[in-house]
């Protein structure tokens, strides 16, 4: 049925834009599709699984637009994104960023599913995002929240921007400490984005927000999350770093994390690395990451690519594990 829903979406948009707005609605999209030798070492045990790969890496089809309203200078806004398994893999569609909103001199508003300010605020910081170096392999904090709303602010003195969402508990037991949340900001993420030229910077904050995914891979954790990032583009080079606290809502403890990144552009060439870690304040639970990688423009929405990335978790208890990824892949957007 999704599926269905998501074609005749999608054909209504491109054969008939005019039929409710004036320019229609944007199709678009990404195909990002890798070639993977995957290799993960258990280290006491000695176990190692060395395996070949076709992987989809967050392929994306989506159809985006505004339209304006006959009320006080208003826009309607909407998205509708899909995760594509391009690989055949997984199912054919999985929802992404869906919302419907208001935007004007106010500033948007919007409600739905999508990536949480937070999330939002490391920017362009993660030089592999969507691959097996993505940061979200050992830091918390990358989400993707449902029946979020969200307001930002217009742009403040030409360079700052706040965003506030929050999160009906709908009945949920989001601590696991057997009380439902039934209040109307149960959860919430906020931050403030200044940009302008070469800089970038963000500092966000995130209460009661179940997390997609933690060190430990398990996920569904709530968590608070405090995190600062910063990039500078001076030229052809990129430098980006990110600091951030994780604890648990309702536990004593918490997880430090930090990145830096870097790349370097060479007329068609980019190349890029970055190194993160995460450690937690109350055990010798340690979460390494590493990636170097090259990438080859081959238009301004096309690029092949190669890397290597290295992600190695020590828990306090159990075995340390290795995962050595090498990949190639290529990059259309449209």
């Amino acid at each position: 049925m999704k599926k269905n829903l998501l074609a005749i979406a999608v054909g209504a948009a491109v054969a008939l834009p005019g039929l409710a707005l004036a320019d229609g609605p944007t199709v678009y999209g990404k195909v990002n599709i890798s070639l993977e030798n995957q290799e993960n070492e258990i280290g006491q045990t000695g176990s190692v699984d060395d395996d070949w790969s076709l992987n989809s890496n967050a392929s994306r089809i989506g159809i985006k637009g505004d339209f304006d309203l006959d009320f006080a200078g208003l826009k309607a806004i909407y998205q509708a994104e899909y995760q594509i398994s391009v690989d055949g893999d997984d199912d054919e569609f999985s929802q992404r960023n869906i919302f419907g909103g208001l935007a004007g001199d106010f500033g948007v508003l919007k409600a739905g599913k999508f990536d949480t300010p937070t999330k939002v605020a490391q920017g362009k910081v993660d030089q592999f995002n969507d691959l097996q170096g993505d940061i979200k392999n050992i830091m918390a904090g990358e989400n993707r929240a449902g029946n979020i709303i969200q307001y930002s602010t217009p742009t403040l003195g030409e360079m700052v921007t706040i965003h506030g969402a929050f999160i009906p508990g709908e009945g949920e037991d989001l601590d696991g400490d057997g009380q439902e949340e039934n209040d109307l900001a149960d959860s919430y993420s906020v931050a403030i984005v200044a940009e302008k030229g070469i800089f970038y910077g963000a500092l966000s904050h995130d209460a009661d927000i179940e997390d997609e995914l933690v060190v430990d891979g398990t996920g569904g954790t709530t968590l608070d999350i405090t995190r600062a990032a910063v990039m500078l583009k001076p030229g052809n080079v990129e430098l980006g770093a990110l600091y951030q606290i994780a604890e648990e809502s309702e536990a004593d403890g918490e997880d430090q994390s930090f990145l830096v990144s870097g790349a370097y552009k060479i007329d068609r060439w980019k190349l890029k690395a970055q190194y993160g870690m995460t450690q937690g304040d109350k055990s010798d639970d340690e979460a390494t990451l590493m990636a170097l990688g090259a990438d080859y423009k081959l238009a301004k929405a096309s690029k092949v690519y190669a890397y290597f990335s290295q992600v190695s978790y020590e828990p306090d208890a159990g075995d340390d594990r290795d995962d050595t990824t090498f990949g190639v892949g290529m990059e259309h957007k449209f």
